[in-house]
């Protein structure tokens, strides 16, 4: 049998996934401290940003705590929400594409 050869061009096209701010809500319940912990611990701030992002979410009513892939942005805010709700505190996070 012939050997045959041939050359074959392939252009592959890679989209950059969506990515999804996770925003926190200002509430007149949770505690500043907890909010700090939440930041520290699930959105791995140091203690300074994270003092810094509770207040501008206590001014401003909410700030966005991180950009990710849908699939861990979602997970960042179940993660708020479920933390939140096992210290009886009523913290929202919410998702939202990024532009």
């Amino acid at each position: 049998m012939p050997k045959i050869e041939e050359e074959v061009e392939i252009e592959l096209e890679i989209a950059v996934p969506k990515m999804y701010r996770v925003i926190l809500h200002n509430d007149n319940y949770t505690s500043m401290d907890f909010v700090i912990m939440i930041l520290t611990s699930i959105f791995h701030k140091n203690f300074d940003d994270a003092e810094a992002l509770m207040i501008a979410i206590h001014d401003k009513g909410k700030a966005i705590c991180g950009v990710y892939s849908y699939e861990i942005a979602e997970t960042k805010a179940h993660q708020v929400i479920t933390l939140a709700k096992q210290n009886e505190f009523p913290l929202l996070a919410t998702i939202e594409e990024d532009m």
